[in-house]
């Protein structure tokens, strides 16, 4: 069990996990659902969406903000964002939009959260550092934006819609943390998927030795539960579904912290163009008092690690995925 220790440290430490494309305990077809193919495959700009957001903060507090060109809100204000292009990656399409937009040029620092509508549509919201470029200012305009500006207060613009304000009140606390709890910097590490795939990491305790256990899948090799997103649903209801296959219908409480890390290449384009988060969770209760289903076991971790794990549950430890209704 060396190996899936090993690959749990390299979640934590947003390394790739290096397994076969082939792991996936609950397909489209297992899950039976109607609303979508079993042979879906996301395809960039076709049959999945990837929104990147520039959440740049200086440091006076200042959130770079830019204006907006294209007709239907000329003349508003909004983050640097927009969507990928076929054949990038995550950290590459946020450089662009950052500099299509605003002038400036971006190093990328850490994801700050993570929103999802549905199963094919993703925004990743990341922040990171100023390191060249220009201002954009309204002799700079083109169809990208009209200008960009440092602000402080969002009162003084007419923004495009309202909701950014989390993504602002986030980047803002982030930035401002000093030495309060937060989660490493966490990026998108670069690995090839043809799915959309979400792989759990369920961790509980044993009430007889209190050491914390992980949840295994012993299909075909063992390895971290993995299922296939399905782009119809929303991503709770797809997590709760894939709980309810290992757990039963009687699946106790169990609380989702946010996410450990993503996997997304996108090269190349229209082959490579899924991805793979992977989620926390954990149980509240103890080992003993939570029945699995077949083909799916608890492994004692070492304590080591397992402190490792309980120290992303609490607030802010993990990047936030929220689910757009």
């Amino acid at each position: 069990m060396d190996r899936v220790e090993e690959n749990i440290r390299r979640i934590l430490d947003g390394r790739a996990v290096e397994e076969s494309q082939d792991l996936c305990d609950f397909t489209l077809k297992d899950q039976n659902e109607a609303t979508a193919s079993p042979n879906y495959r996301p395809i960039v700009k076709s049959t999945v969406t990837y929104i990147v957001v520039g959440a740049l903060v200086n440091e006076d507090g200042e959130i770079l903000m830019m204006q907006e060109a294209k007709s239907s809100c000329a003349g508003k204000w909004y983050l640097p964002a927009g969507r990928m292009e076929p054949g990038e990656d995550i950290m590459e399409g946020v450089k662009r939009e950052v500099l299509e937009e605003t002038g400036l040029e971006m190093e990328p620092t850490t994801l700050l959260m993570v929103e999802c509508a549905f199963g094919a549509w993703f925004r990743f919201v990341i922040t990171g550092n100023v390191t060249g470029g220009v201002l954009k200012t309204p002799k700079d305009a083109d169809s990208e934006s009209l200008q960009a500006k440092w602000i402080k207060d969002l009162s003084e613009l007419n923004l495009r819609a309202d909701d950014i304000h989390n993504i602002i009140e986030r980047a803002r606390s982030y930035h401002a943390r000093k030495n309060e709890p937060w989660h490493a910097c966490v990026l998108p590490a670069l690995y090839p998927h043809k799915k959309l795939l979400l792989r759990v990491v369920v961790c509980i305790r044993k009430r007889s030795n209190n050491r914390v256990h992980i949840l295994l899948s012993e299909k075909t090799e063992v390895h971290l539960p993995i299922c296939e997103i399905n782009p119809t649903r929303n991503l709770h209801s797809t997590l709760k579904k894939f709980m309810t296959e290992i757990f039963g219908a009687d699946l106790p409480p169990h609380k989702p912290h946010g996410i450990l890390s993503i996997e997304h290449n996108g090269k190349p384009e229209a082959t490579n163009d899924g991805l793979c988060l992977t989620v926390l969770v954990s149980f509240r209760k103890p080992l003993e008092e939570v029945g699995i289903i077949d083909k799916y076991t608890w492994l004692e971790v070492s304590k080591q690690l397992g402190d490792e794990l309980l120290e992303r549950l609490p607030k802010n430890m993990a990047v936030p995925l929220h689910v757009l209704r």
